[in-house]
């Protein structure tokens, strides 16, 4: 699917919710003309606002108040998104309410002992529970929306998970890799906030840093201040870069060529082999899953990443999208990390997110490989999260077992 053709049918399913939200809200308030056009005049505005403010992003137009525009536009796509949902929710049980009441009317055994003739319903009454209800909405994704936005501009909370493979070394016991994903710098995601990710990432002293995709949104002339303070970050064994899908969307060489000069090794379908003491690491990289609908020669590829590895006691696997586990596994990694999935980010985005990956966070095992994937270092879209708290993760090698706790999170 061509990334237009996915913006057009996104976009519709985004109209057609706000219009389920006018028709709740709005109509029920019963404005006198013009003002039932003014409100319904808003909502078609806050529709447009983020498919301008996305256009103005994909075709690099500078326009005073840009930056304002940008965090309008994606504060009131999360606040609608979560009214829509709620709203849904609401008349869900309400139809269920209903459904029910029919029953009882038609079933006399069910309606037993029941008066037999409800009063008539109070036409007043029923329109101030309306209103009441359709304020509580309101209300309730006003909430949810401003804590969302804490819980996305915090500092990504530190997240220790411990690796445990059979026969590992004891030169490789303790091995610390240091993954970040999913930044999404550009938008409302800036500098300020990628120097925090850098100073938090160094204070874990990991011996690799691996970056699992989706660094930005936009172009290298535009970012690329935003994202210099990458080029701190450090790793006793180096650090390393694979693309997500967010990098073909913003041109992909280009960024390719920036994280190179950020002093990141970019891995395209390869390896590199780290060596600690007696111990050997295979370290692969793979394209994202999409890449070669942008760039054929990009294609993702886990066999020819691992092509003539030497043997290794451990075989670790970066991959934006988790999707790619079932050909790693195939290719005989040990290890997968991965991110893009942000782990749902928020209801009901994360409905999205769970299709056709085979998990949206944590830590798991498909056969013989285990894989993590991260809820990502930054957000997309909306700067909102709900239980999906942002992370920098430290991933830890031991042998198996090792007596030690699989994850766990720490506040930071």
């Amino acid at each position: 699917m061509s990334y237009v053709l996915w913006f057009i049918i996104a976009f519709s399913i985004v109209g057609a919710g706000y219009g389920y939200a006018g028709w709740r809200l709005i109509i029920p308030l019963h404005f006198p003309a013009p003002w039932n056009w003014v409100a319904w005049g808003a909502l078609a505005v806050l529709i447009l606002l983020p498919i301008a403010t996305m256009s103005i992003e994909f075709n690099r137009i500078d326009i005073p108040w840009k930056t304002e525009l940008e965090w309008g536009a994606y504060v009131s796509l999360g606040f609608f998104s979560l009214v829509i949902t709620i709203l849904l929710l609401r008349d869900a049980a309400w139809m269920l309410v209903i459904a029910a009441q029919k029953l009882f009317a038609i079933v006399p055994w069910l309606s037993a002992g029941t008066s037999a003739s409800a009063a008539p319903a109070d036409p007043h009454r029923r329109e101030v529970l309306v209103q009441s209800m359709n304020l509580g909405v309101i209300a309730a994704a006003g909430g949810l929306t401003a804590y969302g936005i804490y819980e996305a501009r915090r500092r990504p909370a530190i997240v220790r998970v411990d690796v445990p493979l059979r026969d590992l070394p004891g030169s490789l016991q303790g091995f610390r890799i240091v993954q970040i994903s999913d930044i999404h710098a550009g938008l409302t995601v800036t500098r300020p906030f990628v120097e925090t990710i850098v100073e938090m990432a160094n204070a874990q002293m990991g011996d690799i840093v691996a970056f699992t995709g989706d660094m930005v949104d936009g172009s290298v002339e535009r970012l690329r201040e935003h994202v210099e303070p990458l080029k701190n970050l450090q790793g006793r064994f180096g650090r390393y870069f694979i693309t997500g899908n967010h990098e073909y969307y913003s041109g992909a060489l280009p960024w390719i060529e920036e994280a190179r000069r950020l002093g990141f090794d970019v891995l395209l379908n390869e390896h590199r082999v780290i060596r600690q003491g007696g111990g050997t690491i295979v370290l692969a990289g793979v394209t994202d899953s999409s890449a070669g609908g942008f760039i054929p020669g990009h294609r993702s590829d886990p066999h020819r990443a691992i092509a003539g590895a030497p043997a290794a006691d451990v075989k670790i696997l970066l991959a934006h999208q988790p999707k790619s586990l079932y050909e790693g596994a195939k290719a005989g990694f040990d290890v997968q990390i991965s991110g893009h999935t942000h782990g749902g980010q928020f209801f009901p985005w994360n409905l999205l997110a769970t299709i056709g990956q085979p998990f949206i966070k944590g830590f798991h095992k498909y056969g013989e490989t285990w894989i993590y994937v991260s809820k990502g270092t930054g957000y997309w879209g909306p700067p909102v999260r709900l239980a999906a708290r942002s992370e920098i993760t430290v991933l830890t090698l031991v042998r198996a077992g090792t007596n030690s706790a699989p994850v766990s999170d720490m506040d930071s």
